[in-house]
């Protein structure tokens, strides 16, 4: 079921962060703090020229990828850029840095990308519940308050962060969570 946000003016954007190595490497990322490469801050720059409309606020993750998407894309704006632990992406535990490969599929968490529903964290990994808690957490505390006072909202984060706040807002279940899994640096309307 949809987040019921009432009648409101304002609008709720959410972006994934641009390029990065590990990207283009194919490897999990997860918590691990890795920069934009050239590419990815190329990327946020086009889309920042592209855009046509002014946010209030912007929330973003605070790794190193996320915040410079955010300062990239709203180059020339106003916007103030406000860090929320609770956009950090999912935690891969030790699986992070291990790359998408042939063998990726024999590994407990390459379920998490085929059948999120049946996934079981371990080796230190974040359960799916536990993401998708911590992203209504601070949707009820910070989004939905400021929607209801119209204001332009802009969220920058993760794959699966951003997966976890996109099925709230579009009432899809977890099974469904990769329903509209965003490329880097995709903006996509939520509101």
């Amino acid at each position: 079921m949809a987040l019921n946000i009432g009648n409101t003016s304002g609008s709720l954007y959410i972006l994934r962060h641009g390029r990065t190595d590990w990207n283009a490497q194919r490897r999990l990322q997860g918590r691990t703090d890795i920069e934009l490469n050239k590419e990815g801050e190329e990327m946020a720059l086009e889309k920042g020229r592209e855009r046509q409309f002014s946010f209030d606020i912007c929330f973003s993750s605070p790794l190193k990828r996320a915040v410079r998407t955010a300062e990239l894309y709203l180059t020339g704006s106003q916007t103030p850029i406000l860090t929320d632990d609770r956009l950090c992406e999912m935690s891969f535990g030790q699986y992070e840095g291990m790359t998408v490969d042939d063998n990726f599929d024999k590994l407990p968490i390459s379920v998490f990308f085929s059948d999120p529903l049946s996934y079981r964290a371990d080796r230190g990994a974040e359960s799916v519940e536990e993401l998708f808690s911590r992203t209504r957490a601070f949707i009820d505390e910070e989004i939905l308050p400021r929607l209801k006072a119209s204001e332009n909202i802009l969220i920058v984060g993760h794959g699966a962060m951003n997966c976890a706040i996109i099925s709230q807002f579009r009432g899809y279940e977890i099974k469904d969570m990769w329903k509209e899994f965003p490329q880097n640096c995709q903006l996509l309307r939520l509101v």
